[in-house]
């Protein structure tokens, strides 16, 4: 079982900068690719960036391809998304979830991951 807390979301100007963090718990860390997702009012859940195991795999929506980064910090047990350049469209309440290593489809698809935190509020005003 892993707990995960997100942490960071706020309000925004376009053009403008968040830091959001993921906190993991109950688990080793080391054994999960974990990844950001949003869902917007009205819309389905969406992938946004995804980082593997040993965190030299980031992966990328092509909407925030360029502007957001995925890091992770292992000693921490924390998963992060920088996100620049924010746009109205980033809206959302965004999710981080883990990826066991028993999971080998894609890092963008919802199913792949098993544990889910609470989500962040992230508004972006323009």
């Amino acid at each position: 079982q892993v707990q995960l807390v997100e942490s960071g979301g706020g309000l925004a100007q376009t053009g403008g900068s968040l830091r959001l963090s993921c906190a993991a718990s109950g688990s080793t860390f080391a054994n999960y690719a974990m990844g950001w997702f949003r869902q917007a009012p009205g819309k389905d859940r969406e992938f946004v960036a995804a980082i593997s195991r040993t965190g030299d795999s980031p992966y990328y929506s092509d909407s925030v391809k360029g502007r957001f980064t995925i890091s992770r910090d292992a000693p921490k047990n924390t998963v992060y998304l920088q996100m620049n350049s924010l746009k109205p469209e980033d809206t959302a309440v965004y999710y981080c979830a883990a990826r066991p290593t028993t999971h080998s489809g894609s890092y963008s698809r919802l199913h792949e991951y098993d544990y889910w935190g609470q989500g962040t509020q992230v508004t972006v005003s323009s």
